[in-house]
């Protein structure tokens, strides 16, 4: 089973920049695609953005593509999400999450789901 911490959020204004960390528990030759969903209050979960094991494929939602930037360091079993131009809809809990295989899904097929870190993006 995989365990999942998330960090790097906080409060920005709008414009600004945040960047999140996602570390997953030690697996070695594990096939893993990683992702980032968020949840606004009173929302449903959306998918943001998904990298492959190799971090050669990405998969952004239309609303975050050329802003956000999805990356992952497999050495430290870490992925990143760096969030530029944030706009107060990006106000969220944002989940990151693995699945096994090569896809980046950006349905809620993932296997795995971290605790949530908030990002909160005033006027």
């Amino acid at each position: 089973q995989v365990q999942l911490a998330e960090s790097g959020g906080g409060l920005v204004q709008a414009g600004g920049s945040l960047r999140l960390s996602c570390a997953a528990s030690e697996r070695t030759n594990s096939r893993l695609t990683m992702g980032w969903f968020r949840q606004a209050p009173g929302k449903e979960r959306e998918f943001v953005a998904a990298i492959s094991p190799s971090g050669g494929s990405t998969n952004y939602a239309d609303s975050v593509q050329g802003r956000f930037t999805i990356s992952r360091d497999n050495a430290k079993n870490t992925v990143y999400l760096q969030m530029n131009s944030l706009k107060p809809e990006d106000t969220a809990v944002y989940y990151c999450a693995v699945r096994y295989g090569f896809a980046v899904l950006a349905t809620g097929n993932y296997d795995y789901w971290g605790q949530g870190t908030q990002v909160t993006v005033s006027p």
